[in-house]
């Protein structure tokens, strides 16, 4: 009988120091989650986005920060530049280019999160001069003059830089324009220079245009390949489910009608 009731309570107290150590790890491992948790909502979500979608990305989101909380970081550039340092493991979450060929890229390269590349805008390009109203007819009239300069962003790194030199193209004009290039590192910078009066005329984002109540020229869509600006999360991000509301919000109904009043085209719906 007193060997039965010592093996109780010593199979009690073992029974009591694995429950103990159980609650122990349990409460240490709930500790964990917490702290990791607590990381990821202080770590802003990095947003890389092309320059000419910057300014109407800071509007949307004082709204999409009042509806999660989410922190964020925008980091500003040419779409060619910034595709060059996500392929070198820039530690951005979602990248917002300026075309889809970079975007694609990424996908082939399988630095994206599946399914995850989306066309938020279409863009616009625009002719804008400073100095007077102008019209589609003056592309040809200034390619004429002499000494004037005109200012398109870089064809190779910026979309529309590139959108820019197949308009001047489809009009027979990009030979004639060669030595009037003032060309810039992105499109605001472009943007910039016109606005500044350093350049007269140029080719911008119809956008910024917009966007600071000021007027131009729309070039018809169809003198350039279509400015189809894409999303992409990327493969390496610390903050997917972040990046995926963020995708998510800038693709709802709501917000695309607000990127159109932004001066983009309308995305036509499947």
């Amino acid at each position: 009988m007193k060997l039965y009731s010592f093996t109780q309570s010593l199979t009690n107290k073992i029974v009591l120091v694995i429950l103990s150590i159980s609650i122990i790890l349990s409460n240490q491992a709930l500790s964990a989650n917490k702290a990791e948790q607590t990381n990821t909502n202080n770590h802003p979500l990095r947003i890389a986005v092309a320059s000419n979608f910057t300014t109407p990305l800071k509007e949307l989101l004082i709204d999409f920060h009042q509806q999660t909380g989410i922190k964020t970081q925008i980091i500003s550039g040419a779409t060619g530049a910034m595709f060059i340092q996500i392929q070198h493991g820039a530690p951005f979450d979602i990248f917002l280019a300026a075309d889809s060929i970079r975007p694609a890229k990424l996908e082939q390269q399988n630095l994206i999160i599946a399914k995850s590349r989306k066309t938020y805008a279409l863009g616009q390009l625009a002719l804008f001069s400073m100095n007077s109203t102008v019209s589609l007819e003056d592309l040809q009239y200034l390619s004429q003059k002499e000494n004037q300069r005109f200012a398109i962003a870089n064809p190779d790194t910026a979309p529309y830089g590139k959108a820019a030199k197949e308009t001047l193209a489809h009009l027979g004009l990009w030979q004639p324009y060669q030595n009037k290039l003032v060309v810039g590192i992105n499109i605001n910078q472009t943007f910039a220079q016109i606005r500044t009066q350093a350049v007269s005329n140029g080719l911008i984002a119809n956008s910024q245009l917009v966007l600071n109540n000021l007027a131009g020229a729309v070039i018809p869509s169809d003198y350039h390949q279509p400015i189809e600006q894409q999303l992409v999360i990327l493969k390496n991000s610390k903050n997917v489910d972040n990046a995926k509301k963020l995708s998510e919000y800038l693709l709802s109904p709501s917000v695309q009608k607000k990127i159109v009043n932004f001066g983009y085209a309308a995305i036509e719906q499947p």
